[in-house]
């Protein structure tokens, strides 16, 4: 089972969500419905990045290395160069 990281965007908060899963479309109705806490600021989140893992640990080690640059424009070269 593929494993991903994955980078959410909201147009009317202007916020990024950095996050892992199992399955992208599951989570993001979680987050769209306000489960999770943090996106619970917006309903307009859609799924801009993502990049599949074979291991959950390689998983959660690359959504910890993108979240410990705390950088905005990190994640928009990450997303630009994914397109």
């Amino acid at each position: 089972m593929p494993y991903f990281v994955y980078i959410l965007y909201s147009k009317s908060a202007d916020h990024y969500y950095v996050g892992e899963t199992d399955n992208i479309d599951k989570r993001l109705q979680s987050h769209q419905s306000g489960i999770s806490r943090y996106t619970s600021i917006a309903k307009d989140w859609s799924c801009v990045y993502s990049e599949a893992f074979e291991q959950r640990v390689d998983a959660i080690k690359r959504e910890r290395e993108i979240k410990a640059k705390k950088s905005r424009r990190y994640i928009e070269w990450l997303i630009g160069k994914g397109s």
